[in-house]
């Protein structure tokens, strides 16, 4: 999901606490948290990198900003939703999402809060450049 976020046009702006992971690094599977100790963002005059600085991930001096992968937490995707979140719900094994843009009501489902809220982010972002 945070892939699709990111291709339908999702931008980070990264502060301490946001979970990130590098993909195509034999990383996928490692999630990094920003942090104003040990992994932080650094701007250059090429942009904006993630420097690891003393840690255990010490094979890692720095990443440009685009190479990482937001993962946004739940808390997240519900303030990037706004007024448009309508409710969060149990629904059977999963969570469903209710969203209302220009007048119309959705939901969507999904397993977790998080994805759930995703997918209807996912469709604001594809409303928005439409």
């Amino acid at each position: 999901m945070a892939q699709q976020l990111r291709d339908a046009g999702l931008v980070w702006k990264p502060v301490p606490g946001d979970r990130f992971s590098i993909p195509d690094r034999d990383l996928d599977e490692d999630v990094f948290v920003l942090s104003n100790m040990t992994i932080e963002v650094y701007n250059v005059p090429e942009g904006q990198v993630i420097g690891f600085n003393g840690t255990t991930e010490w094979a890692l001096d720095d990443v440009e900003l685009d190479e990482a992968l937001w993962l946004p937490r739940e808390d997240q995707l519900r303030e990037l939703l706004g007024g448009t979140l309508q409710a969060l719900r149990r629904a059977g094994t999963g969570w469903d999402v209710d969203v209302t843009l220009l007048g119309e009501d959705r939901t969507f489902t999904a397993a977790t809060p998080e994805d759930a809220y995703a997918a209807a982010l996912l469709h604001l972002l594809a409303a928005a450049t439409s």
